[in-house]
């Protein structure tokens, strides 16, 4: 029964493996099946979400881009990932498996928008699929 399920889960990420790029001035945007990655070479920073269902959930149920301001997602994001870093550095408190790892992430940097506009939705998005409070109030779009 156990390596049925391997053999299954490995079989079931061979056939959802998609790839789609998009190029987008000097950032390299990819969507590979539930992963997405943004990275620009110049700024040397790379964003990679692995989380299944993030990007239909991007796609369908996000707020779309320019709704919030980069100020705001700035701010937000700086809440949002000292609490996961705070809750990822506490495996005996907090389940390991949600907070695998902590994010890098200088508030002294500017990022740009999508990054930030992909940290926030990701946050949004782990927040309300795995019913965590990260701070404050949690849109349920």
């Amino acid at each position: 029964m156990k390596t049925f399920f391997i053999v299954f889960i490995i079989l079931f990420s061979i056939i959802n493996c998609k790839t789609k790029t998009i190029d987008v001035t000097n950032n390299s945007k990819k969507i590979i099946g539930d992963t997405v990655k943004i990275a620009n070479d110049e700024l040397e920073y790379e964003v990679i979400i692995i989380d299944i269902g993030f990007s239909n959930w991007l796609n369908g149920r996000s707020f779309p881009r320019g709704y919030h301001s980069e100020y705001f997602l700035e701010n937000k994001n700086r809440f949002y990932v000292t609490e996961w870093n705070n809750r990822a550095s506490q495996p005996m408190s907090f389940d390991p498996n949600l907070y695998q790892m902590q994010i890098d992430y200088n508030n002294s940097i500017h990022y740009g928008y999508e990054v930030n506009y992909l940290i926030y939705n990701y946050m949004i998005y782990f927040q309300n699929t795995y019913k965590q409070r990260l701070f404050g109030y949690v849109p349920s779009r």
